[in-house]
Protein backbone atom coordinates (compact mmCIF):
# COMPACT_ATOMS: atom_id res chain seq x y z
CA UNK A 1 0.00 0.00 0.00
CA UNK A 2 1.52 3.32 -1.10
CA UNK A 3 0.38 6.28 0.97
CA UNK A 4 -0.93 9.17 -1.12
CA UNK A 5 -0.77 12.34 0.94
CA UNK A 6 -0.22 14.75 -1.94
CA UNK A 7 3.59 14.60 -1.91
CA UNK A 8 5.72 12.69 -4.41
CA UNK A 9 5.63 10.88 -7.72
CA UNK A 10 3.55 7.92 -6.61
CA UNK A 11 3.05 6.35 -10.00
CA UNK A 12 6.79 5.83 -10.59
CA UNK A 13 7.09 4.14 -7.19
CA UNK A 14 4.08 1.93 -7.91
CA UNK A 15 5.44 0.97 -11.33
CA UNK A 16 8.82 0.00 -9.87
CA UNK A 17 7.14 -2.15 -7.22
CA UNK A 18 5.04 -3.85 -9.88
CA UNK A 19 8.23 -4.46 -11.91
CA UNK A 20 9.54 -6.70 -9.12
CA UNK A 21 6.36 -8.76 -9.12
CA UNK A 22 4.55 -7.20 -6.16
CA UNK A 23 1.12 -5.60 -6.10
CA UNK A 24 0.99 -1.86 -5.53
CA UNK A 25 -2.09 0.10 -4.55
CA UNK A 26 -2.08 3.85 -4.05
CA UNK A 27 -4.47 5.13 -1.40
CA UNK A 28 -5.28 8.42 0.26
CA UNK A 29 -7.53 6.75 2.82
CA UNK A 30 -5.53 5.88 5.95
CA UNK A 31 -8.11 3.25 6.93
CA UNK A 32 -6.93 1.14 3.98
CA UNK A 33 -3.57 0.68 5.71
CA UNK A 34 -5.19 -1.94 7.95
CA UNK A 35 -5.91 -4.09 4.91
CA UNK A 36 -2.36 -3.92 3.53
CA UNK A 37 0.50 -6.39 3.89
CA UNK A 38 3.10 -3.62 3.81
CA UNK A 39 3.27 0.15 3.61
CA UNK A 40 5.36 2.48 1.43
CA UNK A 41 5.79 6.09 2.57
CA UNK A 42 7.21 8.09 -0.36
CA UNK A 43 7.77 11.81 -0.58
CA UNK A 44 9.59 14.74 -2.15
CA UNK A 45 9.64 18.39 -1.14
CA UNK A 46 9.58 20.15 2.22
CA UNK A 47 9.24 18.35 5.55
CA UNK A 48 6.68 20.82 6.95
CA UNK A 49 4.34 20.48 3.97
CA UNK A 50 4.58 16.70 4.06
CA UNK A 51 3.95 16.57 7.81
CA UNK A 52 0.87 18.77 7.41
CA UNK A 53 -0.53 16.65 4.58
CA UNK A 54 0.21 13.44 6.47
CA UNK A 55 -1.36 14.66 9.72
CA UNK A 56 -4.59 12.66 9.49
CA UNK A 57 -2.69 9.48 8.61
CA UNK A 58 -0.05 9.56 11.37
CA UNK A 59 -1.92 7.59 14.05
CA UNK A 60 -3.07 4.93 11.56
CA UNK A 61 0.52 4.62 10.36
CA UNK A 62 1.96 4.33 13.86
CA UNK A 63 -0.65 1.74 14.84
CA UNK A 64 0.23 -0.47 11.87
CA UNK A 65 3.97 -0.15 12.47
CA UNK A 66 3.55 -1.00 16.17
CA UNK A 67 1.53 -4.06 15.12
CA UNK A 68 4.57 -5.25 13.15
CA UNK A 69 3.59 -4.34 9.60
CA UNK A 70 6.61 -3.68 7.32
CA UNK A 71 7.11 -0.05 6.30
CA UNK A 72 9.42 1.38 3.64
CA UNK A 73 10.14 5.11 3.64
CA UNK A 74 11.59 6.71 0.50
CA UNK A 75 13.54 10.00 0.42
CA UNK A 76 11.37 12.47 2.38
CA UNK A 77 9.62 9.37 3.70
CA UNK A 78 12.87 8.50 5.49
CA UNK A 79 13.13 11.97 7.01
CA UNK A 80 9.54 11.85 8.29
CA UNK A 81 10.47 8.81 10.40
CA UNK A 82 12.85 10.90 12.51
CA UNK A 83 12.02 12.68 15.76
CA UNK A 84 12.11 16.17 14.26
CA UNK A 85 13.29 18.28 11.35
CA UNK A 86 15.00 21.68 11.24
CA UNK A 87 13.85 22.44 7.70
CA UNK A 88 12.19 25.88 7.79
CA UNK A 89 11.79 25.71 11.59
CA UNK A 90 11.41 22.87 14.04
CA UNK A 91 8.75 20.31 13.09
CA UNK A 92 7.91 17.00 14.70
CA UNK A 93 8.33 13.77 12.80
CA UNK A 94 6.98 10.30 13.51
CA UNK A 95 9.73 9.66 16.12
CA UNK A 96 10.22 6.07 14.95
CA UNK A 97 13.92 6.70 14.31
CA UNK A 98 15.42 8.80 17.09
CA UNK A 99 17.32 11.74 15.67
CA UNK A 100 17.08 15.00 13.81
CA UNK A 101 16.82 16.02 10.16
CA UNK A 102 19.38 18.74 9.38
CA UNK A 103 20.72 20.57 6.33
CA UNK A 104 24.00 19.63 4.73
CA UNK A 105 26.83 21.90 5.88
CA UNK A 106 28.03 24.61 3.53
CA UNK A 107 30.68 23.58 1.05
CA UNK A 108 29.33 21.07 -1.47
CA UNK A 109 26.66 21.94 -3.96
CA UNK A 110 23.22 21.72 -2.35
CA UNK A 111 20.95 19.94 -3.06
CA UNK A 112 22.82 16.66 -3.30
CA UNK A 113 21.64 15.45 -6.71
CA UNK A 114 22.82 12.43 -8.65
CA UNK A 115 24.43 9.04 -8.22
CA UNK A 116 26.41 8.20 -5.10
CA UNK A 117 27.61 5.05 -3.36
CA UNK A 118 26.14 3.11 -0.46
CA UNK A 119 28.54 1.85 2.19
CA UNK A 120 26.72 -0.96 3.94
CA UNK A 121 27.32 -0.97 7.69
CA UNK A 122 24.73 -3.60 8.67
CA UNK A 123 25.28 -6.80 6.73
CA UNK A 124 22.19 -8.35 8.35
CA UNK A 125 19.73 -5.73 7.10
CA UNK A 126 17.04 -7.62 5.17
CA UNK A 127 16.41 -4.65 2.87
CA UNK A 128 20.02 -4.79 1.63
CA UNK A 129 20.39 -8.51 0.99
CA UNK A 130 22.40 -9.15 -2.19
CA UNK A 131 23.18 -5.42 -2.49
CA UNK A 132 26.98 -5.03 -2.67
CA UNK A 133 28.63 -2.30 -0.66
CA UNK A 134 29.61 0.67 -2.86
CA UNK A 135 26.61 0.13 -5.13
CA UNK A 136 25.30 3.34 -6.69
CA UNK A 137 21.90 4.88 -5.96
CA UNK A 138 20.20 8.10 -7.08
CA UNK A 139 19.79 10.96 -4.57
CA UNK A 140 17.94 14.29 -4.56
CA UNK A 141 17.95 16.08 -1.18
CA UNK A 142 19.26 19.06 0.80
CA UNK A 143 18.60 17.62 4.28
CA UNK A 144 19.54 14.31 5.87
CA UNK A 145 18.59 12.38 8.98
CA UNK A 146 21.18 12.41 11.77
CA UNK A 147 20.42 9.27 13.78
CA UNK A 148 20.98 9.19 17.54
CA UNK A 149 21.63 5.43 17.47
CA UNK A 150 24.18 3.96 15.11
CA UNK A 151 22.36 0.63 15.26
CA UNK A 152 19.49 2.23 13.31
CA UNK A 153 21.84 2.95 10.38
CA UNK A 154 22.14 0.20 7.77
CA UNK A 155 24.10 2.10 5.10
CA UNK A 156 25.94 5.39 4.83
CA UNK A 157 26.84 7.70 1.97
CA UNK A 158 29.51 10.40 1.83
CA UNK A 159 28.67 13.91 0.63
CA UNK A 160 30.99 16.25 2.54
CA UNK A 161 30.01 14.16 5.57
CA UNK A 162 28.85 10.61 6.15
CA UNK A 163 25.06 10.49 6.43
CA UNK A 164 22.57 7.60 6.80
CA UNK A 165 21.36 6.56 3.35
CA UNK A 166 19.46 3.52 4.68
CA UNK A 167 17.93 3.19 8.14
CA UNK A 168 16.43 0.06 9.64
CA UNK A 169 14.64 -0.60 12.91
CA UNK A 170 12.69 -3.83 13.43
CA UNK A 171 9.96 -3.80 10.73
CA UNK A 172 10.76 -0.25 9.56
CA UNK A 173 13.14 0.46 6.67
CA UNK A 174 13.89 3.62 4.71
CA UNK A 175 16.16 4.91 1.97
CA UNK A 176 17.30 8.51 1.53
CA UNK A 177 17.75 7.79 -2.17
CA UNK A 178 15.05 6.90 -4.70
CA UNK A 179 15.09 3.14 -5.38
CA UNK A 180 12.60 3.63 -8.21
CA UNK A 181 15.26 5.76 -9.98
CA UNK A 182 18.27 3.64 -9.02
CA UNK A 183 18.28 1.01 -11.74
CA UNK A 184 18.87 -2.65 -10.92
CA UNK A 185 20.08 -1.92 -7.38
CA UNK A 186 16.91 0.00 -6.63
CA UNK A 187 14.80 -2.83 -7.99
CA UNK A 188 16.77 -5.31 -5.86
CA UNK A 189 15.94 -3.25 -2.78
CA UNK A 190 12.25 -3.09 -3.68
CA UNK A 191 12.27 -6.85 -4.31
CA UNK A 192 13.84 -7.34 -0.89
CA UNK A 193 11.05 -5.29 0.68
CA UNK A 194 8.47 -7.41 -1.14
CA UNK A 195 10.20 -10.49 0.27
CA UNK A 196 10.10 -9.01 3.78
CA UNK A 197 6.35 -8.56 3.43
CA UNK A 198 5.73 -12.14 2.32
CA UNK A 199 8.09 -14.03 4.62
Amino acid sequence: MIIDYGIGNLRSVAKAIENVGAKAKITGDPRHLRQSDGIVLPGVGAFRDAQMHLHGTIQYLKDEVEAGKPLLGICLGLQLLFTESTEGGIYKGLDIIKGRVVRFPTGPKIPHVGWNTLRIVDDDCALLQDVPSNSYAYFVHSYYGRADRQEDVAAETYYSINFPSVVSKKNVYATQFHPEKSGSIGLRILRNFANIITR
